[in-house]
């Protein structure tokens, strides 16, 4: 079975090695018929402790690496600023 690979921004790198992404999808909603956005938060581990909020990150699934990490970072662009 292939691992899940989400796409979403960081928003927060406080903790070691770990940070939080936000994933945000959109749907149409059946009855309204009107675009949704619902996001929901995973805590990734980060090995390098590179990334800072507002990051743009991919993350994939992975073995449980703590009680909570069972997310990985697969890569990250640093916004131009």
């Amino acid at each position: 079975m292939p691992k899940r690979i989400l796409q979403g921004t960081v928003v927060s790198a406080k903790n070691d090695k770990t940070v939080v992404v936000r994933v945000e999808r959109r749907f149409t909603h059946p009855l309204l018929k009107k675009v949704v956005r619902r996001s929901k938060k995973f805590h990734a581990h980060d090995e390098s402790n590179a990334l800072r909020e507002g990051d743009k990150v991919r993350i994939q699934e992975c073995a449980p690496v703590s009680k909570k990490k069972k997310w990985m970072v697969l890569s990250g662009d640093q916004p131009a600023s």
